[in-house]
C-alpha cells in the first residue's frame, strides 16, 4: 500500500495540534448541551428534540474535518512538500487516501462523543445508534473530501475563511438551527433539498428513530454526493499536481 507512510505522516501532523482536535470534540458537545437545555426551557422547543438534534450536531462536528484537511493540504502546497512528492510513485488516488484516511478516525470519535453525550439528554440506547453511526460515515467522507477540494483550490490563508463559509452553509442548509418545514415550498427549501446537508441530518434522524423506509432515499442522496465529491477531488488534485510541476 503505497500511501501508508504518507497517511502516517498526515496523522502525525493532525495530532501535533491537540488543541484543535480537542475543540473539534468539545464544541459540538457544548452546542448539543446548549440546544437541548434551550429546547426544554422554551415553548415549542420540540424542534430541538434529541433524536433529530444529535445527528445534526454530528454533521456540525464533521465541519472541523473539512478545515483540518483543507489547512494541511494548503500548507503542504505552500511549503512545496507536494511538489517534492510529485516525483514519487503516488497517484492522485493515493494522495486522496493518504489525506482522507487519517482524518476518518477523528470523525468516528466525533460521532461517538456526540451520541454518548446525547444519551444523557434522552437519546435511547439501542441498536439504532450503531446504524446511525454507519449511516453517518458517508457524510464524514463527504466533509473530509470537501476539505481536500478547498486545500487544492485555495492558499492556506484563505482556507480558514472559505472553510467557515462552507461550515455555515452546511449547518444552515441542513436545518440544524431551525426547522426547514417552516419554509416548505419556497425556493430556499428546494435548494436545501437539492444539496446533501439536509439529507445527512435526516438520514441520521431516521436511523436513530428506526424509520428504515424513510432512511434509504436520504442515504442514497448522501452517498451520491460523497462519490461525486471524491471523484471531483481526485480530478482537481491531479490537475493541481500537474500545474505545480510546471
Amino acid at each position: 500500500m503505497r500511501f501508508r507512510a504518507f497517511a502516517g505522516r498526515n496523522a502525525k501532523e493532525l495530532l501535533r495540534d491537540p488543541l484543535n482536535v480537542s475543540l473539534s470534540l468539545g464544541l459540538p458537545v457544548f452546542m448539543l448541551i446548549l440546544l437541548s437545555v434551550l429546547g426544554k426551557s422554551i415553548p415549542g422547543g420540540g424542534m430541538f428534540a434529541i433524536d433529530t438534534l444529535a445527528p445534526g450536531i454530528v454533521l456540525f462536528s464533521f465541519s472541523f474535518t473539512t478545515l483540518f484537511v483543507g489547512f494541511l493540504i494548503a500548507q503542504d502546497r505552500t511549503g512545496s512538500f507536494l511538489v517534492r512528492l510529485s516525483s514519487s510513485p503516488l497517484t492522485a488516488v493515493d494522495f486522496y487516501l493518504g489525506y482522507s484516511l487519517p482524518v476518518l478516525p477523528l470523525a468516528m470519535c466525533q460521532m461517538a462523543v456526540c451520541f454518548i453525550a446525547a444519551l444523557f439528554f434522552g437519546l435511547t440506547l439501542s441498536v439504532n445508534l450503531l446504524l446511525a453511526f454507519l449511516v453517518m460515515l458517508p457524510a464524514a467522507v463527504l466533509f473530509i473530501t470537501a476539505g481536500l477540494i478547498l486545500g487544492c483550490l485555495f492558499p492556506d490563508k484563505a482556507v480558514g475563511g472559505i472553510g467557515s463559509i462552507f461550515v455555515n452553509i452546511a449547518t444552515i442548509f441542513a436545518g440544524i438551527w431551525f426547522p426547514l418545514e417552516l419554509m416548505e415550498g419556497s425556493v430556499f427549501y428546494k435548494i436545501c433539498h437539492a444539496l446533501p446537508f439536509v439529507h445527512i441530518a435526516k438520514a441520521g434522524a431516521c436511523a436513530v428513530s428506526g424509520d428504515y423506509r424513510a432512511l434509504l432515499p436520504h442515504l442514497l442522496w448522501v452517498m451520491g454526493y460523497a462519490v461525486l465529491f471524491a471523484a471531483l477531488s481526485v480530478f482537481i488534485f491531479s490537475r493541481r499536481m500537474r500545474a505545480e510541476k510546471r
